[in-house]
């Protein structure tokens, strides 16, 4: 009989098995992988975006949307600051990028897992991989115990921390949502939130890797403008990614529904048609004896001249600058300030950061985790219905939610 039982061995799970071990508390840590931390070994492309380092809690929590004044007494207990010390405490500092962004400083993602770990062992938590629960045992609305296979596993109490369904491939299948069904929870549908978009035009996807910093994008549905965001588009062999897109996708997911989604990418969005007329006009008689193709590696990102070559007409990209018309010059300005996308679609689960869905917050009471429909349970992280973008609000919501759980768990011995 252990007095706590957390099922999955992901960020909230680990930082909960750990600080309820650390307060005494005798716990067992189930994972379904062979190794912890599958996702967080891989997250923020490997390097791991900690949190977000904004100070101001009131300008953090607006970042989780409907969720903010849910989780004001949540942060109050373990919030950024505290995320800060814990790290450095391990002998992990992390320093802050752009957009606030905050990173080991090794730029390891296996380095916070490692940290993880040493918590967990330090604390003594019995740790069990390649354990995937299989039966939830219940009693008169408690759980009773687990079970792995053939293995039954007691405890008092129960976090599950079991992660949404993003990122398939590291176990995170949603396993966690079908159990709190059985247990009386709602669970909202999931579906992909943060993730990268499809598109139809070639030419985008012919720069597969190329990034364009400092654009600005813009969305229409059915032809009228919807939203715009300013930042770095990653060019891939399906569409378009990047922190940019990625905390848009939520809203084009919205837009699809409800008509035909394009958008346009513009290269120059501090500059006006006129403005930017003027600088090519410069630019070409500098360069009055070579054709459009050559020039134009000048004109936009590296490596992103072919990718615009093919919305011109071809006679013009082999024209000499000093035989361009003005209309011509008009038409290439225009087409910087508009590059055509057609949004297909959302790319699934397997490409999402994050996932929403889950359980509704007014069914877990946000102060100590705890469910409101199963005495003995604490739910964390990806299991709770919140969306947030990407950033390090995913990760915070994870240390928050699972450092509490463990901590009132314990409490509540």
């Amino acid at each position: 009989m252990y007095d706590l039982i957390v099922v999955g061995g992901g960020a909230s799970g680990m930082i909960a098995a750990g600080r309820a071990a650390e307060l005494g508390a005798r716990v067992l840590l189930l994972e379904k992988n062979k190794t912890l931390g599958a996702k967080l070994a891989i997250s923020g492309g490997g390097r791991c975006n900690i949190t977000n380092a904004e100070e101001d809690e009131r300008v953090l929590l607006k970042a989780y949307g409907k969720a903010e004044p849910f989780l004001y007494s949540l942060f109050a207990q373990f919030g950024v600051k505290d995320t800060f010390a814990f790290f450095n405490s391990q002998g992990l500092p992390l320093i802050i990028e752009a957009n606030k962004r905050a990173f080991p400083k090794t730029q390891k993602a296996t380095d916070v897992v490692a940290v993880l770990r040493k918590y967990l062992q330090a604390g003594k938590v019995t740790i069990k991989t390649s354990s995937p629960v299989t039966k939830v045992i219940t009693k008169e609305g408690s759980i009773l115990a687990v079970e792995c296979g053939k293995q039954t596993y007691e405890a008092k109490h129960f976090i599950f921390a079991t992660g949404g369904v993003s990122h398939p491939e590291t176990g995170s299948t949603g396993d966690g949502f079908a159990w709190l069904k059985n247990l009386g929870h709602s669970v909202l549908p999931p579906t992909p939130t943060i993730v990268p978009l499809k598109v139809s035009e070639p030419w985008i996807k012919s720069l597969k890797g190329i990034a364009l910093p400092g654009v600005k994008i813009t969305f229409f549905i059915d032809g009228k403008k919807s939203f715009s965001k300013e930042g770095k588009v990653l060019c891939t062999h399906f569409g378009v990614s990047g922190p940019t897109i990625l905390n848009s996708a939520s809203a084009v997911a919205d837009l699809l529904h409800n008509g035909v989604v394009t958008a346009a990418i513009g290269l120059y969005p501090k500059l006006d048609q006129g403005t930017l007329e003027r600088q090519i006009l410069k630019l070409f008689d500098e360069n009055k004896n070579k054709t459009l193709k050559n020039v134009l590696k000048l004109l936009v990102p590296e490596g992103a001249s072919r990718g615009v070559l093919m919305l011109l007409p071809l006679p013009l990209v082999e024209t000499k600058v000093h035989s361009i018309s003005k209309e011509d010059r008009k038409l290439l300005a225009r087409t910087l300030k508009t590059l055509p996308l057609t949004i297909e679609g959302l790319m699934g689960f397997d490409r999402a950061v994050i996932s929403d869905g889950g359980v509704p917050l007014a069914e877990v009471d946000l102060k100590t985790m705890q469910s409101k429909k199963v005495q003995n349970l604490y739910i964390t992280g990806d299991l709770l219905n919140i969306s947030r973008p990407s950033g390090g609000y995913s990760l915070q919501l994870c240390w928050s939610s699972g450092y509490v759980a463990g901590m009132h768990a314990v409490q509540a011995l």
